[in-house]
C-alpha cells in the first residue's frame, strides 16, 4: 500500500500542490478542507491527473472536526507517513486596521485570536489527534513564514506573525518529544508566494513555494528535525 500523506487547507494554492508533488512521489494524498465540497474539487484535479487522492473535510480550529476526521483516517487508512500542516489565516491582510496609537496596537485581540486558533493552535489539534497514527519514520511539516522569524520580527501585521511565531514554537518543542518515536518535524517558510494570500505580486510560484514543504515531507529517517527552513536550507527562529 502506499504511504499516506495529510494535507490541511489543500483545496487551492500551496495545500494543494503540495497534494500534486506529493502524490506525484506515489504518495496517496488526503486533501482537506472546511469545505467538502472544495476539498472533493481539488481531489478530483489530482485524480484526473491519475494521482491517488481522497477528501475529507477538516476544520482545524474545531476540536470536534478534527476528531471526527482523526476517526475516519484511522478507519480507512490506519496510519499515515506524513502530515503537512498548511491551513491557516491572515487577519488583516490587504489593510491594515486604521486608528490607535499604532498599526499593530490597533489590531483587536479577536484578530488576535482568529489567528492563534487557526494557525497555531489548529497545528497542535491536528498534531495531537493524528500523532498515534504517524509511523516510525514519518514527518510532520507545519507551514511558516518568514513573517514569524523573531530575528528578523518588524512593525505590522501581529495577529499572523505571533501566530507564527507560536507555530515555530511548536514545532521545536515536540522536536523533543518525537524524536524517540523517530517522528520528524520541522518548519518551512515557504517564501512569498503567489496566492491568494500572497497576491499576484508575490516573486515565486506555487511551485517554488511547494517545493521546500515537499522536501522537508519526504526526508529520510536521518535527516533534521525541530529546525526552520526555506528551499531545504535552514533559515534563523
Amino acid at each position: 500500500m502506499p504511504n499516506v500523506a495529510v494535507i490541511t487547507g489543500a483545496y487551492r494554492g500551496l495545500g494543494l500542490e503540495t497534494a500534486r508533488q506529493l502524490g506525484k512521489r506515489g504518495y496517496h494524498v488526503v486533501v482537506t478542507a472546511r469545505d467538502l465540497k472544495k476539498a472533493e474539487a481539488a481531489a478530483s484535479k489530482l485524480q484526473a491527473e491519475r494521482l491517488t487522492a481522497d477528501a475529507q473535510a477538516l476544520d482545524v480550529t474545531s476540536d470536534a472536526s478534527v476528531a471526527e476526521f482523526a476517526s475516519w483516517l484511522k478507519a480507512k487508512h490506519g496510519s499515515l507517513s506524513v502530515l503537512v500542516n498548511n491551513a491557516g489565516v491572515f487577519p488583516g491582510l490587504g489593510e491594515m486596521p486604521k486608528g490607535g496609537f499604532t498599526a499593530s496596537l490597533s489590531f483587536t485581540v479577536p484578530m488576535l485570536r482568529e489567528a492563534m486558533e487557526a494557525n497555531a493552535f489548529g497545528a497542535f489539534r491536528v498534531i495531537q489527534a493524528l500523532a498515534p497514527l504517524l509511523k516510525a519514520g514519518a514527518c510532520i511539516v507545519n507551514v511558516s513564514s518568514g513573517m514569524g522569524q523573531l530575528s528578523e520580527m518588524n512593525g505590522g501585521y501581529p495577529a499572523y506573525r505571533l501566530s507564527k511565531t507560536a507555530m515555530n514554537a511548536l514545532t521545536k518543542l515536540l522536536s523533543e518529544e518525537l524524536a524517540p518515536h523517530k517522528i520528524r518535524i520541522n518548519a518551512v517558510c515557504p517564501g512569498w508566494v503567489r496566492t491568494e494570500m500572497g497576491g499576484q505580486q508575490a516573486p515565486r510560484s506555487v511551485e517554488e513555494g511547494a517545493k521546500g514543504i515537499v522536501w522537508a515531507a519526504t526526508l529520510s529517517e536521518d535527516g533534521p528535525t525541530g529546525g526552520f527552513f526555506r528551499d531545504g536550507q535552514r533559515i534563523d527562529w
